[in-house]
């Protein structure tokens, strides 16, 4: 995947996925953007530390979301 120097971000999915989490974020009253930034930045900064989750291949699960405190 390529890595530009601008500030975007392009991952393709699958369109019902999208769907529904766009209609959570919606529920929540969040925007895409504000649900990402929460997320890399608990993401960035729990990197170095031990985790209690399941690990599959050498990475957490696919499917596991981070919760902002």
């Amino acid at each position: 995947m390529a890595k530009g120097s601008s500030g975007r971000i392009v991952i393709e999915i699958v369109p019902e996925i999208k769907h529904e989490l766009y209609e959570a974020l919606d529920k929540e009253g969040l925007t895409l953007k504000q649900w990402f930034l929460t997320n890399a930045e608990v993401f960035l900064k729990n990197r170095g530390q031990m985790s209690l989750l399941p690990v599959e291949d050498g990475h957490v699960g696919k499917n596991h979301t981070v919760k902002a405190k």
